[in-house]
């Protein structure tokens, strides 16, 4: 059972966003070793290069194999470099796709945690096909013939977001943001001021709790306060009932009804 939200935290929308982006949040590392069993990373895109700022691979979970996705952000200066601040490459995500078929193959759900502010946008990666990269993933996982469930654990920004969360179900923690961009972008964009973000994340409707109303996301996995590395336990007890509850679910199903289920919640939208 998901805990109830009686005491959940309040916030302001900015708070949360502030929240979502702190260095102490845990990262995609964090909620492998606390939630799987003997995981097994893959690298590359058999392409170019292996994109840092994805980890995929294979897992057990309570004896069942599946396959993990997530974006990963730095704990330090040197880490973040390395995964470049959690914004992935084309390479990132023909990755994430490469390691999505292999699982609709073997019929392994796919479970992807989310936590980016958005896609890289360097002139590197447009010129590798950035938006392809994006487009592809979307249309994939999209279409997969396997259980999909996506947990936004942190920032879920733009594109660079949505490649990896076209899932069957979406959950997002209390102090996730998920948006079009960020609300320092919006500002600017709206109303030529970055100043203003704190009003823009108030318009823009970003935090868990705003998208639950609005049907974007199924669930809400609250948290007795911002979650960390110490107290990470409190929010992965519920999504380890979140994660049984759905993979029971959706193994009674047909992989036609999977793909057409999935397809009908996004027309939706």
């Amino acid at each position: 059972m998901v805990m109830s939200m009686s005491k959940k935290i309040e916030l302001t929308p900015y708070e949360r966003v502030l929240a979502a982006r702190d260095i102490n949040r845990p990262n995609i590392d964090e909620y492998i070793e606390t939630l799987f069993d003997d995981f097994i990373e893959m690298h590359g895109d058999r392409l170019y290069k292996d994109d840092k700022s994805i980890v995929g691979g294979i897992a057990m979970f309570h004896g069942i194999p599946v396959t993990v996705i997530g974006h990963k952000k730095g704990k330090n200066t040197e880490e973040n470099i390395e995964c470049n601040f959690g914004m992935t490459s084309p390479e990132g995500y023909r990755k994430a796709v490469r390691l999505m078929k292999e699982a609709e193959k073997f019929s392994r759900p796919v479970i992807t945690f989310v936590d980016t502010p958005g896609a890289y946008p360097g002139l590197m990666a447009e010129s590798n096909g950035q938006s392809n990269a994006i487009a592809e993933s979307i249309a994939i996982m999209s279409s997969l013939k396997t259980p999909t469930i996506t947990l936004i654990t942190g920032e879920g920004s733009s594109g660079g977001a949505l490649a990896i969360a076209v899932a069957d179900t979406v959950w997002m923690l209390e102090n996730a943001v998920y948006s079009i961009l960020s609300p320092e972008g919006f500002a600017s964009i709206l109303w030529k001021d970055g100043k203003r973000a704190s009003e823009a994340a108030e318009v823009m409707k970003i935090t868990a709790e705003d998208l639950k109303n609005l049907h974007i996301v199924d669930q809400v996995i609250w948290e007795k306060e911002p979650v960390t590395a110490q107290n990470i336990d409190y929010v992965t007890e519920q999504m380890k009932s979140v994660i049984c509850d759905f993979i029971e679910k959706y193994s009674q199903l047909s992989e036609e009804e999977i793909a057409s289920q999935r397809y009908e919640r996004f027309r939706v939208f």
